[in-house]
């Protein structure tokens, strides 16, 4: 967690912190707060010791979006983190949570049900339907063992990490495993997800432990000031890439194709993502306060490691940031995949913009992202068009990892911290969104993951974030515009997986041509909606979509209307269509 030196102290009119202020009267009111009317704020995230006194009590957890019951409505899956004690069995281990989604603005907690607690210390959690049933199945990284929750199809899951070989408990001799951002996708083309885990640190058990003895976690400092350690001077932890053998089994191919993480890097968050365009699912990872990994698919089964040569390695500057989260998105309509990447605070977010080859220019500063983001310590982000205006904007969650912030007023920084929403608009620049009191933007918690998608299937995309010691949030997007939308699921076909990860979609309103992609995973340790949205302004129709399938098959086909959600199977067109939330014909 390392950053380019303090920076100047920004406090509002009122000398707030502007990570914790900075608000405004009157404006756009874009998110409202509704974790209470959604019955999401009984359920609370644990993690550590309030002091956070070693590293893994600071990093959070993830949370992810998933349909598990088929029944057309996204519902929310929280990882939860652990403490000391109930570590030791002397109090109740905290539980993740499983919320359904009950179709009119609640959710009820299913956890216990479904059999998906995950009584361990949690970190992330990725979506992917593996064994290619169409039923979405759940990975969750934990330090330690992880889990691999398969779909029963009857709203229950079963643990099958240890039969299928993606447990990963091993860490280095008297070490834990500390395993964080995770990723499925079909790197080899054989219409199989296979799965991807990013490693942290491998962690001295008695470092989890207030009086443990280890001299590696003694504290350090921050601003003169002492904290936690970490990660530099702490062991990276390893990499894992595991192929799918088409049985229920995964082989662990990490060292045989170089991508296991050799240098000791600090992996925080893994994407698959095509950024290339050459239809193959390239390997992105973020690293906290060492260089990033961009592994570049060649399409025989193997990467090409070409993180430096590529741009991604390091920030304009030549430095090494503290990596945390990953958007990909096309921010500028021209087909090219371009990646955010959060960071520290007295640090600025990463815009990699992507030339179409996979070659990336740290463009941050002329896009107008970097200075009013300096002060505020970055998660979970994500590529949404919140407005849909058919510009992809651009979401941020921040949150501190040092509470002893909040005791140094003068620096200018705060423990809970307020979102960032960048406006995209359309020149390859953003416009900071201001913060209404009262709204959803507003806001301030000590923010980790976050995870983006249309929960109320209204076509417009909505955010949940997974807070340090509290409630998750749940931020409804209630922008008031009254532009057209499309969203798409994808079924693939017998040579995709089923789920479609790995597909591109074009679609092409009044010239201008927007891409989105099926990805699994992103943000920070979360995976999102899987369903691909397009806004698309004032335009009542669109001219055409163009499908890549993750087979190689390209589709092409038009929409018949617009404010639909389509469900979309390979080499079958449109079987299906929601509207207002109920299906509906297909032929009005």
């Amino acid at each position: 967690m390392t950053s380019s030196g303090p920076k100047a102290a920004v406090f509002d009119s009122q000398h707030r912190p502007i990570t914790a202020g900075g608000f405004v009267k009157t404006g756009p009111v874009v998110f409202t707060d509704a974790t209470e009317p959604a019955g999401l704020s009984k359920w609370r995230n644990q993690t550590g010791s309030p002091e956070k006194r070693v590293i893994i009590e600071a990093k959070g957890s993830g949370a992810c979006l998933l349909d598990y019951d088929s029944d057309g409505w996204l519902d929310i899956y929280l990882v939860n983190g652990s403490t000391p004690d109930a570590l030791a069995g002397k109090a109740p281990s905290p539980h993740a949570a499983l919320f359904h989604n009950n179709h009119d603005g609640t959710f009820t907690d299913v956890t216990a049900k479904a059999g998906v607690a995950n009584d361990r210390w949690g970190t992330g959690c990725v979506v992917g339907d593996y064994d290619n049933d169409g039923w979405p199945d759940l990975y969750v990284t934990n330090v330690g063992a992880s889990r691999l929750y398969h779909n029963n199809h009857d709203g229950t899951f079963t643990d099958s990490a240890v039969q299928a070989g993606v447990a990963l408990d091993n860490g280095s001799a008297n070490a834990v495993a500390d395993h964080t951002g995770a990723t499925f996708g079909d790197y080899d083309g054989d219409g199989r997800l296979d799965l991807f885990v990013a490693g942290y640190i491998d962690l001295d058990p008695k470092a989890t432990s207030p009086s443990g003895s280890s001299t590696s976690y003694s504290y350090c400092q921050y601003r003169s000031v002492k904290v936690m350690c970490g990660p530099r001077g702490l062991k990276g932890g390893r990499d894992h890439l595991f192929h799918n053998n088409g049985d229920g089994t995964f082989t662990d191919v990490s060292k045989k194709l170089g991508v296991d993480g050799p240098n000791g890097y600090y992996g925080l968050d893994a994407l698959f993502a095509d950024v290339n365009n050459d239809g193959k699912p390239d390997l992105l990872v973020a690293n906290d306060s060492t260089p990033n990994y961009l592994y570049i698919n060649q399409g025989n089964g193997t990467f090409k490691d070409e993180s430096y040569e590529n741009g991604f390695a390091l920030t304009g500057d030549g430095r090494e940031a503290a990596n945390m989260g990953l958007a990909v998105g096309d921010y500028e309509n021209n087909g090219h995949l371009s990646v955010v990447s959060t960071t520290f605070s007295d640090d600025y977010p990463i815009l990699f913009r992507n030339d179409g080859k996979g070659v990336f220019t740290d463009v941050s500063y002329q896009a107008g992202i970097a200075e009013s983001s300096i002060p505020y310590v970055k998660f979970g982000d994500g590529f949404l068009d919140y407005d849909n205006d058919g510009w992809k904007d651009l979401f941020i969650v921040n949150g501190h990892v040092y509470p002893q912030v909040d005791e140094h007023p003068e620096w200018g920084q705060s423990y809970a911290q307020r979102a960032l929403l960048y406006r995209n608009l359309g020149n390859g620049k953003f416009e900071l969104v201001p913060a209404v009191e009262g709204t959803g933007l507003a806001v301030v918690t000590v923010g980790r993951g976050a995870a983006f998608g249309d929960l109320f299937n209204d076509g417009k995309i909505d955010v949940v974030i997974n807070s340090m010691d509290s409630a998750p949030i749940l931020l409804r997007n209630v922008n008031p515009d009254h532009h057209h939308w499309v969203e798409m699921k994808l079924i693939g076909g017998p040579k995709s997986p089923r789920d479609a990860v790995g597909a591109t979609v074009y679609l092409t309103a009044n010239g201008v041509r927007q891409r989105g992609d099926v990805l699994s995973g992103g943000s920070y340790l979360s995976s999102n909606d899987m369903r691909v949205h397009f806004g698309l302004g004032n335009l009542d129709k669109a001219d055409q979509v163009e499908i890549h399938w993750p087979s190689g098959n390209v589709e092409k086909l038009k929409l018949p209307f617009v404010d639909r959600i389509y469900t979309i199977t390979e080499s079958k067109g449109i079987t299906s269509a929601m509207c207002n939330g109920k299906p509906c014909d297909l032929s009005h």
